[in-house]
């Protein structure tokens, strides 16, 4: 078990969701982490999946609101209980975020404004970020997922981004157990 996960499962609930939360943004789900201890590290990834699948579509929103849009930085600012300060949460997720869109913000300007408009169009049909696992993704791939679900309905699109979230947070959560 790593350093990290054993520390985390003796943590009080206040401190263990904190510091969890930025792996994925959703309170429900880091809520829900915590009430889980202990896990060893195949526990936590899949109860990770198995809480996620169960979370409501607000619940989804919420992790959806603490990302920045592609090719931006930010995100919405999650609410923190306790003992981290919203600092310290908004630096790991902020991180990872620029982390997972290295790519994108190296693209020339013409997928920049590509993406910046893709983005603008997204939000007013959908009304919610776009939401992708950029990992290891080019900036032209990226744009070219985002112009592809745009063509999906409002029910297989909030599922195709809560698929996406799913697979961030898996990432977000075995870069955690790293640190």
């Amino acid at each position: 078990m790593s350093s990290v996960l054993a520390r985390w499962n003796l943590l009080s609930a206040a401190a263990a969701m904190n510091e969890i939360l930025p792996c994925c943004g959703s309170r429900a789900w880091a809520s829900q982490m915590v009430d889980r201890r202990p896990h060893d590290e195949a526990a936590l990834l899949a109860t990770s999946d198995q809480i996620w699948s169960g979370l409501s579509e607000i619940d989804w929103q919420e992790a959806f609101n603490s990302h920045p849009r592609i090719g931006e930085s930010g995100g919405s600012e999650p609410q923190v209980i306790g003992l981290q300060s919203l600092k310290e949460v908004r630096t790991h997720s902020a991180s990872w975020s620029a982390e997972e869109q290295r790519n994108v913000t190296q693209a020339g300007e013409s997928v920049k404004l590509a993406l910046a408009e893709a983005n603008r169009i997204y939000e007013k049909r959908f009304h919610r970020i776009f939401i992708v696992c950029a990992t290891g993704k080019s900036p032209s791939e990226i744009l070219k997922i985002l112009r592809k679900r745009l063509e999906n309905d409002d029910a297989t699109e909030i599922r195709e981004a809560a698929e996406q979230q799913r697979q961030i947070t898996q990432i977000r959560l075995r870069k955690w157990l790293e640190q």
